[in-house]
C-alpha cells in the first residue's frame, strides 16, 4: 500500500515524499525527477504506510486517551442528548426510541469501521465511517480516521475535507493541521498548505520522527517556493541536525542557500544541479556544527564554480554561522564583485560591521539604500550605522522609515528613542519609550524588551530574512 500518489504519478510541479510500493525506502518525486533516500544514511526508512497506520489509531489529542469503547460511550452520551436542552423545551424533538435506534446504529457502524481499519481493510472502512459520521458529524475521531485513510490512498481532496472537519471540531489539533497542509500541498494550494503546516508546528504535532521529517521537508519546499529562502533554510537545517540528511533534504537546502527560484530541482548533470547539491551538503554540515567540513566543501565549490550566482554569498553565510566574521565579509565582497545581487551582500557586510567598525559598514548600507530604497531594513541598518558614527540627525529619518514598515519591532523604537534623546527631541524620545512599554506589555515574552537591544550585535540572519520578506 503506497502513501501518496501511485508510482509514476505527478500532480503538476508538486514535490512530495511518498513510498515505493515494495515498502523499502521513502521516495522523493519532484516535478520530473525521482530518487530514493539513501538507505545507508541516517534517513528514516520506515514505510509511510506504517506510520499512517499508527496515526489512524492515535487518540492522544483527545482530552483523555480513552479506549474505543469508552470513547464511543462518551460520543453516544452526547448524541443521545445528555448535554442538550431538556426534551420538553425542544420543539419537534426526536422521539426517544428513534434516538436510541440512531445511537445503536452509530455504535455498530463506528465499531465495524474501526475493526476494518485495524485489519487494514480500507475500502470496507470508508463507507462505514461515512455512514457513522452522517449520524454523528461531531465525531472527531471518525473524521480523523477518514482523513488519514483517504490520505493513505492519495485521495487528497477527500482527505482535505475530513481534516477540515477535525480542525473545526478541535482547532488546537496540531497534527490535523499538519495533515491538512500536506493535503493542500498535493492539491497545489501552496499558500494554504504553508499556513496549515506552520499552524501544526506551532500547536505541536505527534512526535513520530517520520511525520516530523515529512512536515519539515514540505515546509522548507513551500517557503522556498514563496521566495522566503532564509526561512526555508531553517526546517532543512533542523532535519540535518536531527540526522535526516538524504538527497532530497540536501538538494532543497542547497537551492534555498543559493536562493534558487522554481519548483523543480535543476536538470541532472547540469552545473546548477551539481552546485546546489554540493552547497546543500556543506550547509547540512554547518547545521550539524561540523564547520571544518563545511568550510572545506565550500572552499572547493567556490574554487570550481566562482561565478555561480550566490555561491560566495552562501559561503559567507556558512562562515557567519562559524563566527568567522572577517572570512564572511571577504566572501560577501566577492559576491558583490560578481554582480549577481549587490544589495544582499552589502547589507550583510553592513550588519557584520555594526558595533565592530560602523564607519567601515556605513558605505555599504548607503549603497544598499541607493540601489534598493524600497527595502525598509536597508534604511534601518543605515540609521543604526549613522547613529553609531555620531550622525543622529541623519539617522532619524532612516529609522522612521523602518518604524513605519515594522511598527511592532522593539529594536526600531529603542534606536529611535536614543537618537531622539541625543538630538534634544525629548518629547519624541518619551513617545518612543512609551511605545516600547506598550509593546513590551503586549509581547508574549516581555522580558525580551527589558534591556536596550542596541547593546547586542544585530542578528545578520534576521537582517537577510527581513530583506527577503520585503
Amino acid at each position: 500500500m503506497c502513501l501518496g500518489h501511485p508510482p509514476g504519478h505527478r500532480l503538476g510541479d508538486a514535490c512530495f515524499l511518498t513510498t515505493a510500493c515494495d515498502g523499502r525506502h521513502p521516495r522523493l518525486i519532484a516535478g520530473g525527477f525521482s530518487f530514493m533516500m539513501n538507505p545507508r544514511s541516517s534517513e528514516h526508512t520506515h514505510s509511510h504506510s506504517d506510520f499512517m497506520a499508527k496515526f489512524r489509531k492515535i487518540r492522544a489529542w483527545l482530552p483523555k486517551a480513552l479506549p474505543f469503547g469508552a470513547l464511543a460511550a462518551v460520543v453516544l452520551w452526547c448524541a443521545t442528548g445528555a448535554i442538550a436542552p431538556p426534551l420538553e423545551a425542544q420543539t419537534g424533538a426526536t422521539p426517544a426510541p428513534a434516538r436510541a435506534q440512531s445511537s445503536t446504529q452509530f455504535e455498530s457502524l463506528s465499531r465495524r469501521a474501526m475493526e476494518a481499519l485495524d485489519a487494514d481493510r480500507l475500502q470496507e472502512a470508508i463507507p462505514l465511517l461515512r455512514k457513522a459520521l452522517a449520524l454523528n458529524p461531531r465525531w472527531a475521531e471518525g473524521w480523523w480516521s477518514l482523513g488519514t485513510t483517504y490520505y493513505d490512498q492519495g485521495s487528497y481532496a477527500e482527505a482535505e475535507l475530513a481534516f477540515q472537519h477535525v480542525v473545526a471540531i478541535d482547532p488546537k489539533h496540531g497534527t490535523a493541521h499538519a495533515f491538512l497542509g500536506l493535503c493542500e500541498f498535493e492539491l497545489g494550494d501552496d499558500k494554504a498548505a504553508l499556513r496549515d503546516i506552520e499552524a501544526g508546528k506551532d500547536l505541536g504535532t505527534d512526535v513520530d520522527p517520520q511525520l516530523r521529517t515529512v512536515v519539515f521537508f514540505h515546509e522548507g519546499i513551500l517557503l522556498e517556493r514563496a521566495g522566503r529562502f532564509v526561512a526555508a533554510e531553517m526546517p532543512f537545517a533542523s532535519l540535518c541536525l536531527g540526522g535526516t540528511s538524504g538527497a532530497d533534504v540536501v538538494r532543497g537546502f542547497g537551492m534555498a542557500a543559493l536562493r534558487m527560484p522554481g519548483t523543480q530541482f535543476p536538470a541532472a548533470g547540469s552545473e546548477a544541479a551539481t552546485v546546489a547539491e554540493q552547497v546543500g551538503r556543506a550547509a547540512c554540515a554547518a547545521a550539524q556544527k561540523d564547520f571544518d567540513s563545511a568550510r572545506l566543501q565550500m572552499t572547493a565549490i567556490t574554487s570550481a564554480y566562482p561565478h555561480f550566482p550566490y555561491v560566495h554569498y552562501a559561503f559567507g553565510r556558512v562562515l557567519l554561522d562559524a563566527s568567522d566574521i572577517p572570512g564572511a565579509v571577504a566572501e560577501f565582497k566577492r559576491e558583490i564583485d560578481e554582480g549577481h545581487d549587490r544589495v544582499l551582500p552589502m547589507l550583510q557586510i553592513a550588519a557584520c560591521e555594526y558595533k565592530v567598525d560602523p564607519a567601515a559598514g556605513l558605505p555599504y548600507a548607503q549603497q544598499a539604500v541607493a540601489l534598493a530604497p524600497q527595502l525598509p531594513f536597508a534604511h534601518y541598518l543605515l540609521g543604526l550605522l549613522l547613529a553609531n558614527t555620531g550622525d543622529e540627525a541623519k539617522a532619524i529619518p532612516e529609522l522612521e522609515i523602518a518604524r513605519r514598515a515594522f511598527p511592532k519591532d522593539l529594536k526600531v523604537y529603542w534606536s529611535l528613542a536614543s537618537a531622539y534623546a541625543r538630538t534634544g527631541r525629548s518629547q519624541d524620545a518619551a513617545k518612543a519609550r512609551a511605545e516600547i512599554g506598550r509593546l513590551s506589555h503586549n509581547a508574549a515574552h516581555p522580558e525580551d524588551a527589558a534591556s536596550d537591544p542596541q547593546n547586542t550585535p544585530i542578528d545578520v540572519t534576521d537582517a537577510a530574512e527581513k530583506v527577503t520578506e520585503r
